[in-house]
């Protein structure tokens, strides 16, 4: 009887050690993969996917490295990159050409590049990393990348051009008609300059007075704002006010 109970003791006692061996999970066998939730990009840009792991175990080459993508309308996820001991990428397809390896097992990441981003991108990237014997744990993550139209950008350069072809004609041409107004004000100007004391006109040399010209010259603005009807008026009148004074001078 004492036998068979220390028979049975024993029994229970590595049926106890296999249960815990069998059931109790082994903190050696576990990873953990991370990446940014959201990732925002423009059209064109060459968008960086990251995704880190940690693991108890050293990464061997056995280790492993899975880049898959489902679209944003919906779908099964399609494996498009795979790591093992060396990079392969993809040669057909949405990424061909358009994928760059930057990961680093020993130092925990598996990032890749997306050259070239484009609006049919748009959707969840996963990264899942297998590294026996951590097979437990959180061996994949996911990213969701968001493409957008790249904003149109104004140059300094253009606006520099745009703002030459607008200003400097305008400028010149308000120059000019700024010098037209102002012409006939110097020409009154310089008509009214002293003279030389040996510069005398008929009418001094015998002690008489020239005449007076009249005052009220009108200036080019004048005449141009003038009809056609006060513009002959006015013509008629310089031309009589010339007759006499011609004939004020044949009368000396």
């Amino acid at each position: 009887m004492r036998r068979l109970r220390q028979r049975t003791a024993a029994l229970n006692t590595v049926l106890l050690l296999y249960l815990i061996v069998c059931f109790v999970p082994s903190p050696v066998s576990s990873i953990t993969v991370s990446s940014p939730a959201e990732l925002h990009a423009s059209k064109g840009d060459a968008v960086t996917l990251s995704c880190t792991f940690t693991s108890t175990s050293r990464p061997t080459s056995r280790m492993s490295v899975d880049w898959s993508y489902r679209p944003q309308s919906g779908g099964p996820p399609q494996t498009f990159f795979h790591f093992s001991s060396r990079a392969f990428l993809p040669t057909e397809g949405q990424f061909s050409g358009r994928i760059m390896w930057q990961g680093s097992p020993a130092r925990g990441e598996a990032s890749i590049v997306l050259i070239n981003a484009t609006l049919s991108d748009n959707g969840t990237f996963t990264c899942s990393v297998r590294n026996p014997p951590d097979v437990h744990g959180s061996p994949t993550s996911h990213t969701v990348l968001t493409v957008t139209p790249k904003a149109a950008s104004v140059r300094f350069t253009d606006v520099a051009v745009l703002l030459a072809f607008i200003l400097l004609p305008s400028g010149l041409i308000t120059l000019g008609l700024i010098g037209r107004m102002f012409c006939p004000l110097k020409q009154n100007h310089q008509s009214r300059a002293y003279r030389s004391p040996i510069e005398v006109t008929e009418g001094e040399e015998y002690g008489t007075k020239p005449m007076k010209a009249k005052s009220n010259k009108s200036s080019c603005c004048d005449l141009y704002l003038m009809d056609s009807s006060d513009y002959e008026e006015e013509c008629y009148t310089e031309n009589k006010r010339l007759r006499d004074e011609v004939f004020a001078e044949s009368q000396c």
